[in-house]
């Protein structure tokens, strides 16, 4: 059966998730909320710690924040629908509540990947010059780079959102994962997906190589510098 353009958006998808081992969803449950509750409390505890402590108000620690505050929100979109579908038997999700999960979860895991690589250049600037540590990481820098992140995580997650909504579905609309994966919705539409999925590679790809080129940069000159330093004992 073949769905309008205004149907589509009414449309539910099913999340498959771990329905195939009915007898170890209340382990995994119980399982899965633990593991929640330990990122949930460790990243909004080291948030607290850090705002608090006066010596950790640097440039480093405020770039830490911020991967603490994305990883508690990325584990927050995917998990909470993991463990509701692991209890309920309505395992359904609404076609706008599927884009929105894909949305959050997609710009979260892109903004984490250059924040770990602000990370690198930080740590950087903190072992090559660190008695001018303050001065390249100034403020406005740390908020230009955070904005930045956050905003180009946006982007690339609005534009492939976008690319998904543009596709029209059919009647099959089970999704077999536990979350609204990009791969997962593409084997639901009956439209042309090549040039999307030219897309997707494309983003992926430019983010994965300049983050690991910037980390991986960062970390070579890091090295460079500490096997540079001249030894206790040679002193």
């Amino acid at each position: 059966m073949m769905l309008t353009k205004g149907n589509e958006r009414e449309m539910k998808f099913v999340l498959l998730g771990f329905a195939e081992f009915p007898h170890l969803l209340a382990a995994l449950f119980l399982l899965l909320l633990a593991i929640y509750m330990v990122t949930l409390v460790g990243n909004l505890g080291m948030i607290v710690v850090v705002n608090v402590i006066p010596k950790f108000q640097t440039p480093m620690y405020f770039f830490l924040v911020h991967l603490f505050f994305l990883d508690f929100c990325y584990s927050s979109v995917v998990t909470l629908k993991l463990l509701e579908i692991l209890v309920v038997k309505d395992r359904t999700i609404p076609f706008k509540g599927c884009m929105t999960q894909f949305f959050f979860a997609c710009t979260f895991v892109t903004v984490e990947m250059f924040m770990l690589a602000v990370i690198a250049y930080a740590q950087f600037v903190a072992v090559c010059n660190p008695l001018l540590y303050t001065v390249p990481m100034s403020p406005k820098l740390c908020d230009v780079l955070v904005a930045g992140n956050y905003i180009w995580g946006a982007l690339c997650s609005l534009t492939l959102t976008c690319s998904l909504l543009e596709l029209s579905y059919c009647g099959h609309n089970i999704i077999k994962h536990y979350c609204c994966e990009y791969s997962a919705i593409l084997s639901l539409s009956f439209s042309n997906t090549y040039f999307i999925q030219m897309v997707m590679l494309v983003i992926s790809t430019l983010n994965e190589a300049c983050s690991l080129l910037i980390t991986l940069t960062s970390y070579v000159f890091i090295v460079v510098t500490i096997i540079k330093m001249p030894s206790v004992g040679g002193l």
